[in-house]
């Protein structure tokens, strides 16, 4: 996970992940908070690897590269997703799936501010109409992914990199599914602009789908 000042929620979202795995993930945090958000995180046991805040998609490709194991989960660390269903996400890879989604649209997401509400169903859309397969959920923080899946294709967006992780695997054939799962309200203050963030994940959800067809030529 990529941290940036989430001292409110960081402890509680490591305790979690500690009491559903029985311990045995390894944590890896990219952080370049100023707050406490990176002590706390070591006294609970997770890796820390601080870096100049460089964006989103900068951190996480540090954090999900990082760590040899062949299955890497991302999640927020705002306490908004559901550790008890890293269970299920696995099992789904287990089963066969490359990528696991979180879809947390499916149950409303009634705690998501109404503008993201709405921008993250039109982000679902057009990235459909683009893909021609129906995805629900394309912004989500929380997936797991099969080591080979990352490293097979060019990470290239920074703020719609959670996008481009969904949308890259999924037109290249790789088993993708999504999971419905609740979303609960953050912890500490939001980090994104909804209107500037919203603009450069649109933007980024056309380029790569463009990307992606022409690629198939």
């Amino acid at each position: 996970m990529g941290t940036y000042n989430e001292e409110a929620a960081i402890g509680t979202v490591l305790e979690d992940i500690e009491r559903v795995t029985g311990g045995r993930a390894e944590v890896v945090c990219v952080d370049g908070s100023s707050d406490r958000t990176p002590e706390i995180a070591r006294e609970h046991g997770a890796t820390v690897i601080e870096q100049e805040p460089q964006g989103y998609g900068v951190a996480v490709r540090e954090a999900i590269l990082t760590p040899d194991r062949p299955v890497v989960v991302t999640t927020d660390c705002d306490d908004t997703y559901p550790m008890e269903r890293l269970p299920a996400f696995l099992e789904a890879i287990n089963d066969g799936a490359d990528v696991v989604s979180g879809d947390r649209l499916y149950h409303g997401a009634e705690t998501m501010p109404a503008f993201n509400r709405f921008g993250n169903h039109a982000f679902a859309a057009i990235a459909s109409l683009l893909m021609g397969t129906r995805v629900h959920d394309t912004t989500t923080g929380m997936r797991a992914y099969r080591r080979e899946v990352v490293e097979s294709i060019d990470w290239t967006e920074n703020t719609g990199l959670s996008a481009e992780l969904l949308i890259r695997p999924l037109v290249r054939g790789y088993d993708v599914r999504e999971l419905p799962i609740a979303y609960g309200e953050r912890a500490g203050e939001t980090k994104l602009d909804p209107i500037e963030g919203g603009a450069a994940i649109a933007k980024s959800i056309v380029t790569v789908c463009l990307e992606e067809r022409l690629r198939q030529l």
